[in-house]
């Protein structure tokens, strides 16, 4: 994970938006998702277009290795950990003052050690707590941040539901709630945020070596307490950015091999507070 903790969360949005409650089977699976955000209007607190705009753009490539233990508990849920080491290069522009700021590199980690996941005949769901570690380069006041400068604490689950008998029809759900620490070196306590990935899709079984999954995908964020430090306005303060975005998923699944890979699209609206534009986002895993 890696954020801008001035006007979004950390989560980045959209990558869990599909089979979000699914649990892979038991051992070791990695994946990787690389993250292109393109945001090139700037929102005022109600949604107007700012006259002095720019452009921000996030590239990210997550890393994340699943393990998923043979055993289970609670009603026979599976436990798993993860953890995704990230690299990131962003970069902000403005139409006045040009390149802003920019950096590359290892971004913020994130770890999940703590994951009850239960796959059912209709439904599958995942509860999971995770952590994102300020691993990020970040100094106040520096133009080439990669890291928040924060820790943040999050709670999370999953759902999937398989609306028709042979469970072609499938809406997916991921929710997440971050809880934000005092950012080093500025005092600048950023607001807690929600967050909400969904999905819609229908699976194709072209053959039984293939399955493809396509549909409608969208996400949400929130930002729900007040932003506070010493450098921090009252009017910027009470502010409260707000994202929206709506495109579409297309997944392949190749059960012989273990082998899933998709790419998603997302067209940003309404946003407040916060830059607006798309997001286009690649995937790959492999289960060992």
């Amino acid at each position: 994970m890696q954020a801008n903790a001035q006007n979004r969360g950390v989560y980045p949005l959209g990558m869990s938006a599909t089979n979000s409650g699914v649990t892979p089977g038991p051992g070791f699976t990695y994946g990787n998702q690389l993250l292109f955000y393109s945001r090139d209007h700037v929102k005022d607190d109600i949604g107007n277009t700012l006259s002095v705009t720019g452009q921000n753009y996030v590239l990210m490539d997550m890393n994340t290795l699943t393990w998923v233990s043979r055993q289970t508990f609670l009603c026979g849920a599976a436990f798993s950990a993860a953890a995704t080491l990230p690299f990131a290069k962003n970069n902000l522009t403005s139409d006045i003052a040009g390149r802003v700021s920019g950096g590359g590199g290892f971004a913020d980690s994130y770890y999940m050690p703590f994951i009850l996941g239960w796959n059912r005949e209709r439904v599958s769901i995942r509860a999971i707590y995770g952590f994102l570690a300020p691993t990020g380069r970040f100094v106040a006041g520096a133009n080439n941040n990669v890291g928040s400068g924060y820790w943040t604490h999050a709670l999370s689950s999953g759902q999937t539901f398989y609306l028709s008998s042979d469970k072609q029809l499938i809406l997916s759900t991921f929710e997440m709630y971050e809880f934000h620490t005092t950012q080093e070196g500025t005092g600048i306590q950023p607001g807690e945020t929600f967050d909400l990935d969904y999905s819609l899709v229908r699976t194709l079984p072209l053959r039984k070596t293939l399955h493809l999954q396509i549909g409608v995908a969208g996400y949400e964020q929130r930002q729900t307490t007040a932003k506070t430090g010493p450098t921090i306005s009252a009017t910027a303060s009470q502010e409260r950015y707000a994202v929206n975005a709506l495109g579409f998923a297309l997944n392949s699944a190749f059960p012989n091999h273990k082998v899933n890979l998709g790419v998603k699209y997302f067209k940003e609206f309404y946003d407040r507070s916060t830059f607006q534009g798309y997001s286009v986002q690649f995937s790959g895993s492999i289960s060992f």
